[in-house]
């Protein structure tokens, strides 16, 4: 069995924390670990998984491998999608995949961005739907519901054991769309109806056959962009010529909702997609007046709130239902009922042109990180971070030039035609249209301070001559 996960969300509902650069799967939001790494954990104690798989966009490939290298977990498969194209492609590529691995193995698909309480109940799940999936079932997870929630579809399974499949496991009666309130509450109250999980549970061939009979253009496109991938460093590429041509499709339209083979296991273990900052709240710990906090916050005379503080000490006082979530760049104050707005905010962000859609004032790259201290008319300043054994691309700036001190550490420079060591407390100066680099040739993180100066600033001013991270 080979666990799918899904990662090319962009969680614009949890802006400001969620970025288009740094979406909340790889967020620490319920603990020390992101979303995706507590996915992966979830899955210890499964039998016979073999090495996850996982599918991003290219944006985020180097988050991916960091944050799965900080779990230990093994060499997975990570397949980069050149564009999103919805979760049927997606999947279409992961089963090609794994049956190009070798034998048909059964694929266990989940999003990187769901949260489970109940780790034991998940498996057990899991594990009755085995038996169905291996007789060619394509068996998704039905969430017992804990309200009329109107942002989830639905599934329909009639009360009728004896229609089971196999123990636990029966054929799924009718996939509905998002529902008005009336109509939720209504399904709630029937007990058929379950919250529609987007988790899923099948062998790789039925999935394949099915899709076939569906949508016969995603397949074509899936192989395509798959015969014609290339191996870069730790990931494969898929050709985005042959994977733009894929119809955008979810896996529920393009063959759930179609398929006669579709079947639902009953999942009943806390779960959620933490979907918007209210949801988020919902799963978390809570104080005695209903408040979840995160950070150095203080709280007096406040209920049902949830408050992050991300660098700041935040202080809150005689406000009920309220989010505010506060980072490096923006602050976000919204009353929960009202939180959906974000989506607003977050399109009109974008209308302006604005980074803050984008990118975190720290910003996370394959050799370490840098942060945007501060700016100004014609310069910069930037706090840099180079892991161990990492190095910069080779490269040069058109108009700007750039004062290196280092904090901590050593680094190996490249300045025009010298190549040489600079030590703590100690500085270079890389003039405008001087092709550099810069390198950790230590076993601690290189710390520096870099100053920019110059008539442009934008991260487009580079010129890289070689990088050993495959970037163009």
């Amino acid at each position: 069995m080979i666990p799918v996960i899904l990662s090319g969300g962009s969680g614009t509902r949890l802006w400001p924390l969620s970025r288009a650069k740094k979406p909340k799967q790889f967020l620490a939001l319920l603990n020390d670990k992101s979303m995706l790494q507590n996915t992966l954990l979830r899955l210890k104690g499964l039998e016979n998984l073999t090495a996850p798989m996982l599918i991003c966009n290219e944006d985020h490939r180097f988050m991916v491998a960091e944050q799965i290298r900080e779990l230990a977990l093994g060499q997975p498969t990570i397949l980069l999608e050149p564009e999103g194209r919805n979760t049927a492609p997606a999947i279409a590529v992961a089963a090609l995949q794994a049956i190009a691995d070798g034998g048909d193995p059964l694929l266990l698909v989940l999003a990187a961005d769901h949260a489970i309480k109940d780790i034991p109940a998940f498996h057990r799940a899991v594990e009755l739907a085995i038996p169905a999936a291996e007789q060619g079932k394509l068996v998704t997870f039905g969430i017992v519901p804990t309200s009329a929630h109107t942002g989830y579809g639905y599934i329909r399974r009639p009360d009728q054991t004896k229609e089971d499949i196999t123990p636990g496991v029966a054929a799924v009666a009718q996939f509905c769309e998002k529902p008005d309130l009336v109509t939720a509450q209504q399904f709630v109250d029937s007990g058929e109806y379950f919250w529609n999980s987007g988790m899923f549970l099948f062998k790789a061939s039925c999935f394949l056959a099915e899709l076939q009979q569906f949508a016969p253009a995603i397949v074509a496109a899936a192989e395509q962009s798959l015969a014609q991938a290339s191996v870069d460093l730790d990931f494969i590429r898929l050709d985005r010529t042959a994977f733009a041509a894929s119809p955008s499709d979810s896996i529920d339209y393009a063959v759930m909702e179609k398929s006669a083979n579709a079947a639902m296991v009953v999942l009943d273990a806390g779960w959620s997609d933490v979907g918007s900052w209210d949801a988020l709240w919902d799963v978390m710990a809570k104080d005695e007046q209903g408040n979840a906090s995160r950070g150095d916050v203080l709280l007096e005379q406040c209920k049902n709130s949830y408050v992050n503080a991300e660098e700041r000490l935040v202080a809150v006082i005689g406000l009920d239902d309220v989010v505010v979530v506060e980072t490096k760049d923006a602050v976000l104050v919204a009353n929960k009922a009202q939180i959906q707005g974000v989506k607003s905010i977050v399109a009109r962000l974008q209308s302006y042109g604005r980074t803050e859609v984008d990118l975190h004032r720290e910003v996370f790259r394959p050799w370490g990180k840098y942060d945007s201290v501060d700016s100004g008319t014609r310069y910069q300043v930037k706090h840099i971070t180079v892991k161990p054994g990492a190095k910069l691309s080779v490269q040069m700036h058109h108009h700007r030039a750039e004062h290196w001190v280092v904090v901590s550490g050593a680094a190996l420079v490249r300045n025009g035609d010298e190549e040489f060591l600079v030590s703590e407390n100690e500085s270079t100066f890389i003039p405008v249209g001087t092709v550099h680099s810069l390198e950790n040739p230590g076993k601690i993180p290189l710390e520096l301070i870099e100053v920019q100066s110059g008539s442009y600033l934008g991260e487009d001013d580079i010129v890289r001559f070689e990088d050993m991270y495959g970037r163009h």
